[in-house]
């Protein structure tokens, strides 16, 4: 795709094989309502089952584009009165675009983009110049381990709160958080069998039961196994995924929600090509995609298991209490060849050896209220409360030896080449290195914050939000190590506790909000985040957490009761206490030891973002949306390894666009033909690491150049689907231009994005 088309106009789809359910029951008096995990969602349930009692209902299902709530705001504030951009994916959606991984939901929400996909074992996320980590990756509003990827087909939406949220989350980078929200019970019978099919083998059966056991118990079990080859040679997926749910009306104000999850993982790693770094610039390998040049013994699995309670209850009909409590599992182990040395310019490399086994359970508390109440003429609708978490992880470090010699190795004795790929057919398919485990690092961290926020309400046009948060922070990290010899040595699995790092601050945060219509809000706002530093000052005194300025403005409209919303935001993000290199020591030495720091750098982030969706006609739905963001390093010491100022950061690019579009005929000969298309477009960003500056003289300007320039590009996906009664047929051929490009991990996880593929997918609604 040429650099000057702007990334305005695409193609889009969506295919809703729900909405002809909707038009065949335009007139039938039963009830439809959609279920979430909150407790003003689960009361619906219950006031519709109250005063359904003995009449069935049927399915669970959205017809419109008014705003929902939003879980992930917790608080219980709508949208409109909220004074930040909120984006919400629901079910139809997911399952109209046929998405299989997370990254294919996200084409739908602009200003986040995959920032690498390391490895193939994780896709990892940038929004607003800021990497969303574990810490922003929340499932049923806690956080999550992000190092495996999420099956999609237990998500019943996903929630993307731009901008600052840790008024509510804590350390939460200021890019924004993703909600993944999976499936809840019904008390409606129903459920659905499908089968999605498509290129390079792939296949993925699906079930999805839901129903009540009882007048007060309401299941739902969801489930899915993927088998599937890939564009890349030898690399191979399977997965199984089961998510059980249960709800329990207890009493008429208390419900309970029990949900599960499990996840298991086979993938083979895949680092992609590679990058030839040269002195002055960098490029990627020009290889065929299809080319795999990762050891045919490289192995992957990732388990991973969830388990959660929500208890809600109404006092009355201003008061509620929430108390959510979840326990996760993860467990990642690999072995592969990675890109760990750099690749000649004569395609020579030698490839990198890697294990690696990183283990974590994650336990969590929250404990909330919400609550409305007048001062005099002034509304107030607050919502304050406490929560705790701790993580236990551990990382095992392991080494390669050479049979032959029993010394260590880190990559293979003899290069590989990539551009001779005929010569990797001859490779063994077991490793001719042993490895063993020389040390475990068990990283123990507890976080713990309380917070209180008030919605003022001083006119019904005129809503300010207040509100501020304490968080703590404290981690230790205790390593076993064993020498490489084995044992013997008197300090082989002695444990070393290193220093407990403590951090805590105040996360205020400040918005007002104009109404002028029931369909206009204009907000403005004020918030900041922290992030822990590594490090100690000149002192030898651990380093302060870097505090992070957030300011946004914007408006959001709702015209026709959803018929069109839109949404447009400008915001600026700015830390003034960057954590660099210190100049000198303590003595007034110069300091050439990195982990001595001060804080003294600048980075500045700054964009609009636009947000479209529509139903103009019957049967139509159009989501389109644009961002520009601008981050780069704004100050900095100029010393010998900083970066340098004025450069924009690595995985950040200043351009993204969406449109979707998806239309179902209503009536006549051709009633339930579907028809749509999704585009997305993703521009110039940079790859690799940031350039440093270098006092080395084989840099003569000064700079040590480890970026990677990558182009913009398009993709386009189209579909065509077919809906008859209880049974929807659906095809879509993806990325139709066959356009190449890449995202980057650093420098060594270049993978390519697939290229042209067709998928089918058949569905029965019980």
């Amino acid at each position: 795709m040429k650099k000057f088309l702007l990334p305005l106009t695409f193609l889009a789809f969506c295919y809703n094989s729900q909405a002809q359910d909707v038009a065949s029951n335009s007139n039938n008096t039963k009830d439809n309502s959609l279920y979430y995990f909150s407790s003003d969602s689960i009361k619906s349930v219950n006031d519709t089952v109250k005063k359904r009692k003995g009449e069935e209902l049927n399915e669970v299902i959205v017809t419109g584009n008014k705003l929902p709530k939003v879980t992930a705001l917790r608080s219980g504030l709508k949208p409109m009165d909220t004074p930040q951009s909120v984006q919400v994916i629901g079910s139809e959606v997911i399952e109209q675009q046929q998405a299989i991984r997370l990254s294919e939901v996200l084409k739908n929400a602009n200003g986040i983009n995959v920032s690498s996909a390391r490895g193939g074992a994780q896709e990892s996320f940038s929004s607003r110049g800021y990497g969303m980590g574990a810490s922003n990756m929340l499932k049923n509003g806690f956080r999550y381990n992000s190092g495996s990827i999420p099956d999609v087909s237990g998500l019943e939406k996903v929630e993307f709160l731009k901008g600052g949220s840790a008024l509510l989350y804590g350390n939460v980078a200021p890019g924004g958080i993703l909600n993944l929200v999976t499936k809840a019970p019904s008390f409606t019978q129903g459920g659905s069998v499908s089968m999605q099919a498509g290129s390079y083998a792939y296949y993925k059966p699906s079930i999805d039961f839901y129903g009540p056991l009882s007048k007060s118990i309401a299941y739902r079990i969801n489930g899915s196994y993927e088998n599937s080859e890939s564009f890349r040679d030898v690399v191979k997926n399977e997965r199984l995924y089961v998510n059980p749910s249960f709800l329990f009306n207890v009493s008429d104000k208390t419900q309970i929600t029990l949900q599960g999850d499990y996840l298991d993982a086979d993938w083979t790693p895949d680092f992609g090509t590679g990058a030839i770094t040269y002195p002055l610039y960098s490029e990627i390998v020009d290889v065929p995609r299809s080319n795999f040049y990762g050891a045919l013994w490289s192995t992957g699995t990732t388990k991973s298991a969830s388990a959660s309670v929500f208890v809600n209850h109404d006092f009355n009909k201003n008061w509620k209490l929430n108390f959510n409590s979840s326990f996760q599992n993860y467990d990642r182990y690999s072995k592969s060849t990675a890109q760990l040395s750099t690749v000649q310019p004569n395609g020579d490399w030698k490839r990198g050896l890697t294990e690696g086994k990183n283990l974590e359970k994650i336990y969590g508390d929250q404990l909330s209220l919400q609550g409305n109440f007048n001062t005099g003429s002034i509304k107030h609708q607050i919502f304050t409360g406490a929560d705790w978490e701790n993580s236990f992880a551990a990382s095992y470090t392991y080494v390669f030896f050479d049979p032959t010699n029993g010394k260590t190795v880190t990559t293979e004795k003899d290069p590989i080449n990539l551009y001779d790929y005929e010569a990797l057919s001859n490779q063994s398919t077991e490793s001719p290195y042993p490895t063993r485990n020389t040390q475990i690092a068990n990283t123990d961290t507890n976080r713990f914050g309380v917070y209180f926020q008030d919605l003022i309400s001083v006119t019904n046009q005129i809503k300010v939000l207040a509100g501020i948060r304490w968080s703590w922070q404290e981690s230790e990290v205790t390593t076993y190590k064993e020498t490489v010899a084995g044992a013997g040595n008197p300090e082989d699995g002695i444990p070393v506790v290193g220093a407990k790092k403590l951090d805590n601050a105040f996360s205020p945060k400040l918005g007002i909000v104009y109404q002028p219509s029931t369909d206009v809000s204009l907000f403005a706002s004020y918030s900041n985040s922290f992030s822990p530093n590594t490090g100690t000052t000149v002192d030898l005194q651990p380093i302060e957490p870097s505090i992070i300025d957030q300011y946004e403005a914007g408006i959001k409209t709702d015209f026709l009761k959803g018929l069109f919303s839109t949404n447009v935001t400008v915001y600026q993000i700015t830390n003034t206490n960057l954590a660099q290199t210190a100049e000198f020591k303590a003595d007034g030495s110069p300091n050439t030891d990195t982990s001595i720091k001060v804080l003294n750098g600048e980075t500045k982030s700054k964009g609009v973002e636009v947000d479209l969706t529509a139903r103009p006609v019957d049967g139509l739905s159009i989501i389109a949306g644009y961002s520009y963001n601008d981050m780069r390093y704004s100050k900095t010491s100029g010393l010998n390894g900083s970066p340098v100022e004025g450069d924009r950061l690595v995985g950040t690019p200043a351009n993204t666009a969406n449109l979707s579009f998806f239309y179902t005929v209503q009536s006549g000969f051709l009633k339930g033909v579907s028809v749509g298309a999704i585009g997305n477009y993703i521009g110039e960003r940079i790859a690799g690491w940031n350039n440093q500056n270098s006092t080395d003289p084989k840099y003569p300007d000064g700079i040590y150049h480890r970026e990677i320039p990558l182009d913009g590009y398009t993709t386009i996906d189209a579909s065509v689907g077919y809906t008859w009664e209880k049974l929807s047929f659906l095809f879509k051929l993806s990325n139709i231009t066959d356009e190449l490009n890449y995202t980057v991990h650093e420098n060594y996880s270049v993978n390519p994005i697939a290229p042209r593929q067709v998928m089918a997918s058949i569905k029965y609604r019980l």
